[in-house]
């Protein structure tokens, strides 16, 4: 007699979206950011459903920003998942700010139904052809049943080699399609990425480049940290007494406050070291292309980086290491450790970076220090510094906040700060801190998120509030009010506008509102917000903050509008010839 339970699970079906759910849940994919609709909104339930986590957002950008913070942070990709058309075009800043940075990410994008396309379907747009510029892997399933496929294909080309975005388009006929349990198989998860070690001649040159240097500095880059590289790279740094400098995302790897860290002589380091061995950073205009007056004309780069493309950019390097950056760091360790060598720590290149970092110091105290107001950008870090919990992580994006932000708050810990990266994207700093909260919540409760903003940088995605008072996420925003981009006005030189017919004409470009009350935003949703003028009152509300790890918060800092690194003039009345 047939078995009826076998009869009943053959005829068994399921949709498209819950296939496309199963595929990315066999694919170990953990988090899924988005905005529903039409024809995607199945998908997420189908996801929810099998235990992903739905984070819907408030703007398809911010839901792709936060999406690659998650490849980043865990190594897997985080998903974004897109309406079709103006969903998906608003996404693109998002695929391309993780492609340029590097970091895994799996868009999901629905699409016009196939039996519609040339025909000026709704939200028609040519989306596999228009994400090929901004991904590594572009594709759509040519059925249901090769959904899997194209998903593990995805999800693998993100974490594999250099890692970066990829895209899978979802025909909206597909979502609410049935087919056959048994018509669907399954790929298995993909693996990490193979790890790859550099040629033992090409370390034991590299080795030799580094004991002959007469004035050596290590370069961390963001890919050391994506590669977990801490521990070698401390090892080395330690061991061998050498100089290093972290890039804005390489913070953490070896923590700030190590006294070997040179970061407070960046410019001195770079203009002047002999050898410089790179951890998974580019010359890039971060690092001023390896080219003079910024470095020495013959100064000797040994390039360690995943990517053999990568290898003789933009200078002839002395060594080129291709591999993985922890396994190559361990390389390195163990042909220098063949030989008892150690950079003299007595040298004269250690004592002139000390008195550059000293001097610099001093500078930067000494503005922090001044007690007049409003406050400067000094002032509100140095008070801020001194209260962020050790372990926390630091997002941290806009102009004048960011660049010195980077040099006052400190990063103790790996893949603990995020900023505007390699792309220099401003608008990514809520959808980064809800990355991170995520990840706090679920791998270390406790765990602080302070997203610090410049007023200009916090209006790009400020709407994002609502999602993390939504999620109840215990953020804290600080927006570091200057009333502008990169400067503004105070309020009486901003009423001086108004006996002006057309304020269009004669405002300058960067200004905003002044004294423009963002905490409320804040409170509009049930977070707590703060409205905060003096030092006093920056230290009693982020004390009242951190205690509170049941709401999130917004601490709206007022600052001289006109505060920047150095005095500048500042004309308002930009109509100068009229």
């Amino acid at each position: 007699m047939p078995d009826s339970n076998f009869a009943e699970r053959s005829e068994e079906q399921m949709s498209g979206a819950q296939v496309i759910a199963q595929a990315l849940k066999t694919q170990d994919v953990e988090y899924i950011f988005g905005i529903v609709g039409i024809p995607v909104t199945e998908i997420a339930i189908a996801a929810q459903q099998l235990g992903i986590k739905y984070i819907g957002m408030r703007n398809e950008q911010a839901a792709c920003y936060a999406a690659s913070a998650i490849g980043y942070l865990t190594g897997r990709p985080g998903v974004c998942l897109v309406v079709s058309g103006p969903g998906l075009i608003h996404a693109l800043g998002g695929m391309a700010n993780a492609n340029v940075n590097c970091w895994p990410l799996l868009l999901i994008g629905g699409s016009s139904e196939r039996n519609q396309e040339t025909m000026g379907a709704f939200q028609e747009f040519p989306q596999v052809e228009a994400c090929r510029l901004y991904t590594k892997f572009s594709a759509r399933p040519s059925s249901i049943e090769a959904i899997p496929f194209v998903i593990e294909k995805a999800v693998r080309t993100s974490i594999y080699g250099r890692p970066g975005a990829c895209y899978v388009d979802i025909p909206a006929d597909f979502v609410n399609l049935q087919v056959n349990v048994n018509s669907i198989k399954y790929m298995e998860c993909c693996m990490s990425p193979p790890v790859s070690m550099a040629e033992t001649s090409a370390v034991r040159m590299a080795a030799s480049v580094i004991r002959n240097a007469k004035q050596p500095l290590l370069i961390i880059g963001k890919g050391a940290a994506y590669a977990h590289a801490e521990e070698n790279i401390k090892k080395l740094v330690e061991q061998y007494k050498l100089p290093f400098l972290p890039t804005p995302m390489g913070k953490g790897v070896v923590p700030d406050n190590h006294p070997n860290c040179v970061g407070a002589a960046r410019s001195r380091a770079l203009q002047f070291a002999d050898v410089i061995v790179l951890f998974g950073a580019r010359l890039n205009w971060i690092l001023h292309f390896g080219l003079p007056p910024r470095y020495q004309p013959d100064v000797k780069f040994i390039q360690v980086d995943i990517c053999a493309e990568e290898l003789g950019n933009n200078v002839k390097p002395a060594v080129t290491l291709l591999g993985d950056i922890s396994a190559v760091s361990k390389q390195l360790l163990e042909e220098l450790d063949k030989t008892a060598w150690e950079y003299p720590p007595e040298s004269k290149w250690w004592k002139t970076l000390r008195e550059k970092m000293k001097s610099n110091e001093a500078a930067s105290k000494e503005l922090a220090s001044k007690k007049s107001l409003p406050m400067n950008y000094y002032t509100v870090f140095y008070h801020v510094q001194e209260q962020l919990p050790r372990d926390c992580f630091v997002v941290s994006e806009g102009a004048n906040t960011m660049d010195i932000g980077r040099t006052v708050l400190q990063n103790y810990l790996p893949r603990h700060r995020l900023d505007a990266g390699t792309f220099g994207t401003m608008g990514v700093g809520l959808g980064f801190a809800i990355a991170a909260a995520m990840v706090a919540k679920d791998r270390s409760p406790g765990q602080r998120v302070i997203c610090v903003e410049g007023d200009s940088a916090f209006g790009f995605s400020g709407m994002e509030v609502e999602t993390i008072c939504r999620y109840n996420l215990p953020i804290i925003l600080l927006v570091v009010n200057n009333n502008g981009i990169y400067q503004g006005f105070d309020m009486n030189t901003w009423k001086e506008t108004s006996k002006f017919r057309d304020p269009t004409a004669v405002v300058p470009p960067m200004c905003l509102l002044p004294n423009s009350h963002y905490e409320q935003i804040m409170t509009a949703f049930g977070g707590k917000g703060y409205f905060v003028e003096t030092p006093e009152e920056l230290q009693k509300s982020l004390r009242q903050s951190l205690a509170d790890t049941t709401k999130p918060s917004l601490i709206n800092i007022m600052i001289e509008p006109q505060a920047t690194r150095k005095a500048q003039d500042f004309h308002w009345l930009t109509r100068s010839n009229m």
